[in-house]
């Protein structure tokens, strides 16, 4: 079994780590057979919230020889039921050190995503309330919240299983978000039209179909899979004789990674030629986003026609299998593309729009609460700065007072001989001088001698 074995027999779980609409390359010539092999090239990210947990558990387990020799001999039902997991048990003790670790991890930060999701719904009165991180983590399924610190068997056969289910649901969420995309750009477009005035319309609508016109006009495009479409990218792109096209040659020349089977990515790749046909990015007609959905619904053909077992990968008896089927041959008019198919109905629209509306009256009286807020944080802030300033003038005139007083300890009053404060006469007890007629009256009366006061008769002490 090929070196990326291990990895390729987990993927038969876990859909194949590839589902972004990426384009490679495709090599002719192969790498001679003493040469070393190359390292195996990081596994895209899968869009999945735990990816990167993913990817590590899978990374740990690879070095573990035990594991990887049973991961080798298991099938996709023994992974899918849980056998595989229970291998665990069994795996060295530094491996399952790293996996606890890896848990550990991934708990811390579930518990931040969680906190900042709450503190981000909860008012500031409310972020101070106790949370309950055991329920809150119930609803992450690709882990057992019960135990929290170390990785058992039932958190690698729930990673299986989540991990599984999810990423089965992706192609039908990536078809759900282009409907939202195509509904979003017509609502604009009749927005744009509504707002223009009668021949501006009538001259937007001219250029819109004529760009219409434009990206219609191409060469046919082979449907996926068919004789037809194979045979072109084995002269257009492999450079060989369209005379002497051999189905099984062309899987081989296909499969990158040389493990037997097509994984989706370099199923994605065959299709590159057609969609050259379609879909020129210099070309303003052509919608780039369109032609990555023109990409999976062509992968989601050929899976369809081709991958019997549905397990997401295509083997060589697989695809043998299908070059000898009528329809290989037998295209008929081609491909439909995108355009032929609308992504949504006028009632879909409808409530679209009705959405969105509601949705920019929810924004906008936010943006009224926000402005109110803003403008009593303003008032309040005034306040504050008003309050700052009187603090500042009450400090200053403090330090002001504490200054003087130090001053006036520093420099006492003067003592005189005695060894006694001298100090200053009140000006209470200075005499105040008279006006100076007053001053005369009274020099006058000072020189005058005083009058003899009348003398009384002497009584005799007989009289008494």
């Amino acid at each position: 079994m090929p070196p990326s074995a291990p990895r390729r027999a987990l993927v038969l779980l876990l859909p194949p780590l590839l589902w972004l609409p990426v384009v490679l390359p495709v090599p002719i010539e192969r790498a001679a057979a003493n040469q070393e092999p190359s390292p195996a090239t990081e596994s895209p990210d899968t869009g999945l919230y735990y990816h990167r947990y993913l990817q590590e558990v899978i990374n740990v387990l690879e070095t573990d020889g035990h594991f990887r020799e049973k991961l080798q001999a298991a099938n996709a039902e023994d992974i899918k039921s849980g056998k595989l997991s229970r291998e665990l048990d069994f795996v060295s003790h530094h491996v399952r050190t790293k996996l606890d670790e890896l848990k550990r991890q991934e708990v811390s930060r579930l518990r931040m995503l969680l906190k900042a999701k709450m503190d981000a719904k909860q008012e500031p009165s409310e972020q101070d309330v106790q949370v309950d991180h055991l329920n809150l983590l119930k609803q992450f399924e690709h882990l057992d919240p019960q135990n929290q610190h170390t990785f058992e068997a039932r958190d690698l056969e729930l990673l299986i299983q989540t991990a599984t289910r999810d990423l089965a649901q992706y192609d039908a969420a990536h078809h759900e978000e282009f409907k939202r995309y195509e509904m979003l750009k017509e609502h604009e477009r009749r927005q744009y039209l509504e707002s223009l005035g009668e021949e501006q319309r009538k001259e937007a609508e001219r250029k819109l179909e004529e760009q219409q016109r434009r990206h219609r006009e191409h060469p046919k495009v082979n449907v996926p899979g068919s004789q037809a479409q194979l045979k072109e990218v084995w002269e257009e792109l492999d450079g060989l004789d369209p005379n002497r096209f051999n189905p099984k040659t062309f899987f081989i020349l296909h499969d990158i990674n040389s493990d037997g089977v097509l994984d989706e990515q370099e199923l994605e790749a065959l299709f590159t030629k057609e969609l050259e046909k379609v879909y020129d990015p210099k070309n303003e007609e052509d919608d780039m986003r369109e032609m990555e959905e023109e990409r999976l619904r062509m992968r989601e053909h050929v899976m369809k026609n081709v991958d019997t077992n549905q397990d997401r990968l295509v083997t060589l008896e697989e695809f043998l299998a299908s070059t000898q089927r009528k329809e290989f041959g037998d295209t008929g008019e081609g491909w439909e593309t995108v355009e032929m198919h609308p992504a949504y109905t006028e009632e879909e629209l409808r409530r679209f729009e009705e959405e969105l509306a509601a949705r920019e009256a929810e924004l906008k009286a936010q943006a009224q609460r926000l402005s109110r807020e803003t403008e009593a944080l303003g008032r309040s802030q005034d306040q504050l700065v008003a309050q700052r300033r009187e603090l500042q003038q009450a400090v200053l005139q403090m330090e002001q007072r504490k200054q003087q007083q130090q001053q006036q300890d520093q420099n006492p009053p003067p003592a005189n001989p005695e060894g006694q404060l001298k100090f200053h006469p009140d000006t209470d007890d200075v005499p105040v001088p008279a006006p100076a007629g007053d001053q005369k009256d009274a020099q006058a009366s000072e020189k005058k001698a005083p009058e003899p006061l009348p003398s009384l008769p002497q009584l005799d002490s007989q009289h008494l």
